[in-house]
């Protein structure tokens, strides 16, 4: 029975990420906070200045969705308690995690957070959240452009199938072929955000892939062993993911009354905040393993490397002045 590519997406990684660490020398893939701590660490203090220009609220959420190990929130939250104190002690950890597996390695790092299956169960209140490459792991919908109309992609015995979609939500025109991905969780996420962000206060910092317009195209991949693999074949052993449409994400939170900044590349978002002075001061306490912090802030920041790829967007409470990193040029 041809299931809807959602459903096959959502069915794979959840098994996919049930029963293994992905990340790490060991693992399929390796994300920015286990690149370098200086990563964590500028998300940290950004969290914090944001925190004061929301007021210093006392208690504060701080959340995290989709934290893989806990590397990224552990260097933050060094990083908080150095050198905003303050901060540390108003803010409640929270996580967003629904692997068992990595829920246990956060617990070990972080033995004081609080667990949740997804963002929607957060408490209330005004909150700070961070999700780094989370959004590109939810389940998408594609539509290709047939004779005039929108068909969609369904998964059969590891190969795509077509089917009618006259409720499709695109707009009726459309070049012959043209493939469109729809990831409806994500702007559900977004606008359930949005309203939360412009009732309660707060921000939230999503940093992952893709184009900065939303456009046309297949983006769907996946990832074993480091390489790519078919992402119709064998659901469960890799990772499926596809590009984030942050211009979506932001229509759908403004929707909600919330106010969106960017999407800005990570390079141009990370220098603002420091990263290569904070890898420059990394490399001078630790000569032996320097040339690693400066090139782990290059792999992050370069242009041709994850600089222009990545993007950054943060959704807020419309009256927030713009948080660190998204000032205009």
């Amino acid at each position: 029975m041809p299931e809807r590519l959602d459903a096959f997406m959502a069915r794979a990684n959840a098994a996919y990420y049930a029963g293994r660490d992905p990340l790490g020398a060991a693992g399929d893939f390796t994300t920015a906070p286990e690149i370098t701590q200086a990563f964590g660490e500028c998300l940290g203090l950004w969290a914090a200045v944001t925190w004061t220009l929301m007021g210093r609220p006392d208690p504060v959420i701080l959340a995290e969705a989709g934290p893989g190990r806990g590397t990224l929130m552990a260097d933050a939250l060094r990083a908080i308690t150095q050198m905003m104190p303050d901060f540390a002690r108003a803010a409640r950890l929270h996580l967003v995690e629904t692997s068992p597996l990595l829920r246990e390695a956060q617990r070990a790092r972080l033995p004081d957070a609080i667990w949740h299956e997804d963002v929607a169960a957060l408490p209330a209140g005004p909150a700070i959240l961070l999700a780094n490459e989370f959004l590109d792991a939810l389940p998408i919908r594609q539509f290709i452009r047939r004779g005039g109309a929108w068909m969609e992609r369904f998964v059969a015995d590891g190969a795509f199938a077509e089917r009618p979609a006259p409720d499709a939500p695109l707009p009726d025109a459309g070049e012959e072929g043209e493939i469109r991905e729809v990831n409806e969780p994500a702007r559900t996420i977004a606008a359930a955000l949005g309203a939360r962000l412009a009732a309660q206060g707060g921000a939230a910092l999503f940093i992952d892939y893709g184009p900065a317009e939303s456009g046309p195209g297949d983006s769907l991949q996946a990832i074993r062993n480091r390489e790519a693999a078919d992402p119709l074949g064998d659901p469960g052993a890799a990772d499926l993911t596809a590009h984030v449409d942050f211009a979506a994400l932001a229509r759908a939170a403004r929707a909600a009354g919330a106010a969106a900044h960017g999407p800005i590349p990570q390079g141009v978002f990370l220098a603002r905040l420091g990263l290569h002075s904070r890898a420059a001061a990394l490399a001078a306490s630790d000569p032996g393993r320097g040339a690693r912090h400066v090139e782990a802030a290059a792999r992050l920041t370069a242009p041709e490397a994850m600089g222009r790829l990545f993007k950054a967007l943060v959704l807020c409470h419309p009256g927030l002045s713009t948080p660190p990193g998204f000032e205009a040029a």
